[in-house]
């Protein structure tokens, strides 16, 4: 189902966005080398009761997933995609790490990710600095698109052309299947948001609507596999996959980026 929000309701997901943003902020600060994915799980819930919000994804349970989600926010590395639980592997320089986690302010919920290099930057090899700044720029494409009767087509397919111009010759792959959301009243809402397609093809946008746009790059092919853990994608070929998120809203004459 499409929920069109309030602008009393947007408003209360503009204030939920900063506070989201701060704490995406402050975990990836903390992915440093020698911590634990359950290490910035627990900082997670610590970030959490510091600014009154509730976690979305705890004990969340999407449909086809066999129990609920046991954490605060999902750790996803370097073969990992998306959905990560967080458990005791140790993040060391080079790792590439997914940052993706949901907050619930005033019962309306916000979604963001992150991607980011253990140690640095300058820790990375060229090819993760490439695929880095082009899911960055694919996510910005697929943003500054959007408004009134665009349709979730013409996202995807801004999202794909500029991730591939920004390859730099590269060939890197969004992983197959995943995708956006609407989201606001629930974590996951119509519409779907793809990475790929075509223009003019799928649901039209409407002023009210808020929706997550969430490009995801494989450094390999698209192939994703779930693991015995029940919830994180993985690529089938064991390369690498980074992702860039955030909640958007549809305005009268354009987009607001609600998580910054």
């Amino acid at each position: 189902m499409i929920y069109i929000k309030t602008e009393k309701e947007i408003e209360l997901m503009r204030k939920g966005g900063k506070i989201l943003a701060e704490i995406l902020h402050e975990l990836g600060k903390a992915a440093v080398s020698g911590v634990t994915a359950a290490d910035l799980n627990d900082k997670a819930a610590d970030l959490c009761k510091k600014h009154d919000v509730i976690p979305a994804f705890l004990n969340y349970q999407p449909a086809g997933a066999p129990f609920p989600f046991p954490a605060c926010l999902c750790v996803s590395v370097n073969e990992e995609i998306v959905h990560g639980i967080p458990g005791m592997r140790v993040l060391k320089d080079g790792d590439m790490v997914s940052i993706d986690m949901g907050i619930i302010y005033k019962k309306m919920v916000l979604d963001s990710a992150v991607t980011v290099i253990v140690g640095g930057l300058d820790k990375a090899d060229a090819t993760a600095k490439t695929m880095l700044s082009a899911c960055k720029i694919a996510l910005d494409a697929g943003i500054n698109v959007c408004k009134p009767g665009v349709k979730t087509g013409d996202i995807g397919f801004a999202i794909e052309q500029a991730m591939k111009k920004a390859s730099g010759g590269k060939i890197f792959e969004f992983a197959e299947h995943l995708g956006g959301h609407g989201v606001g009243k629930h974590v996951h809402e119509d519409p779907f948001i793809p990475n790929y397609g075509r223009k003019g093809q799928g649901v039209a946008l409407k002023a009210g609507m808020v929706i997550a746009i969430e490009p995801i790059l494989n450094e390999g092919k698209g192939a994703i596999m779930v693991s015995n853990d029940g919830f994180t994608y993985k690529t089938v070929d064991g390369k690498r996959s980074c992702h860039f998120e955030h909640t958007v809203a549809i305005t009268e004459d354009g987009v607001e980026i609600l998580t910054v």
